[in-house]
């Protein structure tokens, strides 16, 4: 009797914290429906249509999903997209962990050197692709300029098949390393100083002290960083609509891109949403292998 006194007792009070909770989350949960849970939705269905921008919509099935997989331009553009990935994402986190070995010592003006990194992460990505298109160019490029002063005819960087997607690769990974540095330089920080005196009285030297000290202890960072760059490596498009525009003989032509021109070019939604589609199931299974091979080689990762 007591109990169930005591419950209704406090049963006002229960529900009143239990509203009070819904209204601090609305905001987010109203977000997260109406810009998120809703457009996805949306889209879902318009990948299962023939959708064009003006006229009737009819329900089609998955007759979308079958003209992709026969569509020899999509897996063109498909390759590109990997080519793009495999090229970018080993230079950024290699490049990044070595400027973050060489800025991670308390050093006068190392700041100066860190900011001057970090600026192009704050920099507008369309800014800063019109300026590399500008430095790519092929006859008053300042990189041509420069290498004709050393009696070299530069190429036309843009403009062929073979070195336009080298050039977006050079120009993103120089837009982005600079955050993977920073976290890599925060992870850096936090190695334990006693390790390095352990493998220091081992008789380690520089080499072997990073390979069996530093970077297993900063392996949770390192996936942190390759999980975010290969998720942001396929969703490339600035660059690209910038530098290139898919060009040169749809040599740089990227799945966002191609997702794009199919829907605000040529105007049909539905094909382009079951493109867009495609592209978010190949980012959730390349980020779930990448989950699971973490036990591997992630440091103290075992579930």
């Amino acid at each position: 009797m007591k109990g169930d006194k005591k419950r209704r007792n406090k049963g006002p009070l229960a529900r009143e914290a239990q509203i009070t909770g819904w209204l601090f989350i609305s905001p987010m949960v109203l977000g997260f429906t109406l810009l998120l849970l809703f457009p996805m939705g949306l889209a879902l269905y318009m990948s299962l249509t023939d959708w064009p921008l003006l006229g009737e919509h009819h329900f089609t099935g998955l007759d979308n999903y079958r003209g992709i997989l026969a569509d020899d331009l999509f897996w063109k553009v498909f390759g590109n997209t990997a080519y793009f990935t495999v090229g970018l994402v080993p230079l950024n986190i290699i490049l990044a962990l070595l400027l973050a070995l060489l800025l991670s010592k308390k050093l006068p003006g190392i700041g100066l050197f860190r900011t001057a990194i970090f600026v192009p992460v704050m920099t507008s990505l369309i800014v800063w692709a019109i300026v590399w298109k500008y430095m790519f160019a092929t006859d008053s490029g300042l990189i041509n300029q420069m290498l004709q002063l050393i009696g070299i005819k530069g190429p036309a960087w843009l403009y062929d098949t073979k070195l336009a997607m080298p050039a977006v690769i050079v120009t993103s990974v120089l837009k982005n390393v600079g955050l993977n540095m920073v976290l890599f330089i925060a992870a850096l920080q936090q190695v334990p100083r006693s390790l390095y005196e352990a493998a220091e009285l081992d008789g380690a030297g520089k080499t072997r002290t990073f390979f069996n000290v530093t970077l297993p202890m900063i392996t949770p960072t390192v996936f942190l960083t390759v999980v975010m760059t290969v998720i942001g490596s396929l969703k490339v498009f600035g660059q690209i609509y910038v530098m290139t525009q898919g060009g040169p003989s749809e040599s740089t032509k990227v799945l966002v891109y191609y997702i794009w021109e199919k829907a605000f070019k040529l105007y049909d939604l539905g094909y382009a949403s079951s493109a867009a589609f495609v592209l978010f199931f190949v980012v959730l299974a390349l980020t779930l292998v990448q989950w699971q091979l973490r036990k591997r080689w992630v440091f103290n990762e075992s579930d």
